[in-house]
C-alpha cells in the first residue's frame, strides 16, 4: 500500500510542476512575456555597461596613482609641482597639436 500512495503522490508532483511550466511558457511568448523578457534584456544590458565604466574608471584611477599622474594630462613631479606629461623628442612641452614649440 505504501508503493502505491508514493507512486500517486510522485505522479502528483509531476502534474503540478508540468502544469506551471506549460502555463510560463505559454505566457512567455504573449506579447506582454516577449515585452518584459525584452524590457529585461535591457536592464541588464545597462547593468552591465555601468558596470565595465565603474570598472574602467577604477582602473583609470589606479592607474593615475601608480604612475603619480594627475587630471588633464599633467603629472606630479617628484617635488610636488605640475609638469607636462607629454614631452617632445627635444624635451620641451608639446602645444596643444602634438609638436615641441617652436620657440
Amino acid at each position: 500500500m505504501i508503493g502505491r500512495g508514493v507512486w500517486f503522490a510522485a505522479g502528483a508532483a509531476a502534474g503540478v510542476y508540468a502544469t506551471v511550466r506549460a502555463r510560463r511558457a505559454v505566457e512567455a511568448f504573449t506579447p506582454d512575456g516577449i515585452r518584459d523578457r525584452l524590457s529585461a534584456v535591457g536592464v541588464g544590458a545597462r547593468m552591465m555597461r555601468a558596470e565595465f565604466a565603474y570598472g574602467a574608471a577604477e582602473a583609470e584611477t589606479h592607474l593615475r596613482e601608480r604612475y603619480e599622474l594627475v587630471d588633464h594630462g599633467r603629472e606630479l613631479a617628484h617635488d610636488g609641482t605640475e609638469r607636462p606629461s607629454l614631452l617632445a623628442r627635444d624635451g620641451h612641452p608639446t602645444n596643444d597639436e602634438g609638436r615641441g614649440n617652436q620657440t
